[in-house]
Order: structure tokens, then C-alpha cells, then sequence
């Protein structure tokens, strides 16, 4: 076995946990910067 590799066996769930949250959390950050960036061209195409 790989060293630290028994931190990656199953332990419970909550290894199964991150490698759903992980990309889970990917997603929504890039979904929260892609609204946050609409919104700011957004706002500047007003007032120009």
C-alpha cells in the first residue's frame, strides 16, 4: 500500500463525501464567477 494510502480507504464515508463536494464546490465557484462577471459587464454597458 502506498503511504497515506489508508487515509483513501473506505473510512467511513467520508472520503466518498469529498469526491462528490470537491467538484461540487468547483462547479458552483465558477458558476458564482461567471454571474458575478455577467453582472459587472452587465452594470458597465448601463452607464456607458
Amino acid at each position: 500500500m502506498l503511504p497515506g494510502g489508508h487515509l483513501l480507504a473506505h473510512q467511513g464515508g467520508w472520503d466518498e463525501a469529498l469526491m462528490v463536494i470537491a467538484p461540487l464546490g468547483v462547479f458552483a465557484s465558477l458558476l458564482w464567477v461567471a454571474h458575478r462577471r455577467a453582472t459587472v459587464d452587465e452594470d458597465g454597458q448601463r452607464e456607458g
